[in-house]
């Protein structure tokens, strides 16, 4: 199966790497620097226990080099979507299908809009990686990858896991493709956020008591604005989940504070934005999510006040939930 990433990040690289072992694999991105690094000396790929290895791999900045392609990767940021999904109509075979892993909501309908609904499947992951420099790539914990199996598309969804399930990740089917994005969602809202203003890896928020507060009421409002829809998540508990996440991915430090240290746009709109707005619909209040989505939007415009450690963050935080309740 012929497969092309497009997005040539962190995650882009990780999915990259490993499937080309068992596939032909073309990355497909815009960053030069990036580009550069992996012509010239390959992907360096640092394993959890901390091995290292390097993997050649073709990378493009021209989508229509790669065609024509069975599968193409959608591991863009949510805000690049419809023009990961322009691409993806570039390089995708009559027979092929764009899947999306990413974060948020909407993406899944961008690329169907794009590709039609026999091209275009989702897909939730919590595997993490980290980009230490261009062409370095860390993967900072092992997760597991579902893909939705609730419609007919042109590359079988079994076909997929199987794929991936060679290539090294634990991959498997789920019928509720509503219920996996706001899965997601809920573990999205609950971690990213919250590393981003504390500028803390994903494991302080299972260690820290007041952090993991703050991460579980987050998480918890995505499930109570689900479950408004009648959508049932693919996990009882939402905290346990969540929680389950930032320890087995302790050493990563998500995307969203990676966007933040090097001054990128987050993803804030599509993960709390989309919380807050979706509440605001279904008569659901989510005055976490509000509160994070204000603190990473002043934290990338340069107002957020910050703190003199991720303690006095979070009593700061805290102190701002209590205010709102009253």
């Amino acid at each position: 199966m012929r497969q092309a990433i497009i997005g040539i990040g962190a995650m882009g690289c990780l999915f990259g790497a490993k499937l080309s072992q068992v596939a032909e694999v073309t990355l497909v991105g815009h960053w030069p620097a990036q580009l550069t690094a992996l012509r010239q000396n390959g992907l360096r790929l640092i394993t959890p226990d901390g091995r290292s290895q390097t993997i050649h791999l073709a990378a493009t900045n021209d989508p229509s080099t790669a065609a024509p392609t069975d599968l193409a990767l959608i591991l863009v940021k949510s805000h690049q979507t419809r023009q990961a999904a322009e691409a993806a109509r570039q390089l995708l075979s009559p027979s092929g299908v764009a899947l999306t892993l990413q974060n948020g909501l909407g993406n899944l309908e961008q690329l169907t809009a794009v590709l039609g609904p026999q091209h275009a499947n989702l897909g939730i992951t919590s595997e993490g990686a980290a980009l230490l420099e261009p062409g370095v790539v860390r993967h900072a914990g092992t997760g597991h990858t579902t893909i939705a199996d609730a419609r007919e598309t042109a590359v079988a969804p079994q076909a997929i896991v199987e794929l991936f399930q060679a290539a090294g990740f634990p991959t498997s089917l789920a019928a509720n493709a509503d219920g996996l994005v706001w899965g997601k969602l809920a573990v999205n809202a609950g971690i990213n956020p919250l590393t981003a203003v504390l500028q803390v890896p994903n494991g302080f928020l299972a260690e820290n008591t007041s952090a993991r507060e703050l991460m579980t009421l987050a998480a918890q409002e995505v499930a109570a604005v689900a479950a408004s829809q009648n959508i049932q998540l693919p996990f009882a508990d939402v905290a346990a989940q969540a929680l389950a996440v930032a320890r087995a991915t302790a050493a990563n430090h998500s995307s969203m504070w990676q966007d933040l240290a090097n001054g990128r746009p987050t993803e804030i709109g599509a993960i709390c934005g989309a919380v807050v707005q979706a509440g605001r619909r279904w008569g659901v209040p989510t005055p976490v999510n509000v509160l994070l989505q204000t603190a990473v939007q002043q934290a990338e415009q340069g107002t957020w006040p910050g703190a003199s450690s991720p303690e006095v963050t979070l009593k700061l935080l805290l102190a701002q939930i209590e205010q709102a309740k009253e």
